[in-house]
């Protein structure tokens, strides 16, 4: 911020944005400021003037600040414009069948496909499914390689009711290698917060950055496997 003092003891000290009252359009500040320069220059002091390079140096800044403030809406709008694309773009991926990296699953009636992706060779791996309550079931998988195994979740043969389950699993060495589920993409929506969420049957709402795979739409054979 630049403070210029005339022979009278007046200050101008609009050269920067955040020195603006709140709420003040920068239109109406930049005319309050033309008209306190102007005053400025007409009561100095006529034995002691001031350096004409500092009024010129403060209408540069103020030139500035403004750029800086239209470029700061411009982005702004961009970045909704995108956004809003964004959203037009997903949402012409409902109905299809979606790869989705989760923590947690949303059992109903249907049975639940899914992969654990291991970083390594395992004998023994389990997928944990705990209820609300803590109780945990597991579902034991064969011996496999690096890359993904595929589990299924099917609630009736595991005496599973519907509701909110957490989701992990363990390999035989000890580490919990990260769960891929599969839903169906239902909807995709913005939050409050301007956010987007997609609603994925069997996990629930999801930000666009966990799924990892659109599998395409019409997929009988792997849509019969979601809620």
């Amino acid at each position: 911020m630049v403070t210029s003092t005339n022979g009278f003891g007046f200050n101008s000290n609009y050269s920067n944005t955040s020195d603006r009252p709140a709420g003040v359009p920068m239109s109406e500040n930049k005319d309050m400021f033309t008209k306190l320069l102007v005053a400025q220059i007409r009561n100095q002091d006529p034995l002691a003037p001031s350096d004409p390079a500092t009024f010129v140096n403060q209408l540069s800044q103020l030139s500035q600040t403004e750029a800086l403030e239209n470029m700061t809406q411009t982005t702004a709008a961009s970045a909704a414009m995108l956004q809003s694309l964004q959203v037009l773009t997903m949402g012409g991926q409902v109905g299809s069948l979606v790869s989705v990296e989760t923590s947690r699953v949303e059992l109903g009636d249907g049975q639940i496909k899914g992969s654990v992706r291991l970083e390594g060779a395992s004998t023994l791996t389990h997928v944990i499914l705990t209820d609300v309550a803590g109780k945990q079931t597991k579902i034991e998988l064969p011996p496999h390689g690096i890359g993904g195994q595929e589990f299924t979740i099917d609630p009736a043969k595991l005496g599973l009711p519907p509701g909110k389950y957490s989701i992990a699993a363990e390999s035989s060495d000890g580490t919990k290698p990260a769960i891929e589920v599969n839903g169906r993409l239902n909807s995709v929506r913005l939050d409050a917060s301007g956010g987007i969420l997609m609603q994925v049957a069997g996990v629930g709402d999801v930000e666009p950055g966990w799924i990892t795979g659109f599998h395409g739409k019409n997929n009988s054979a792997d849509l019969a496997f979601t809620n």
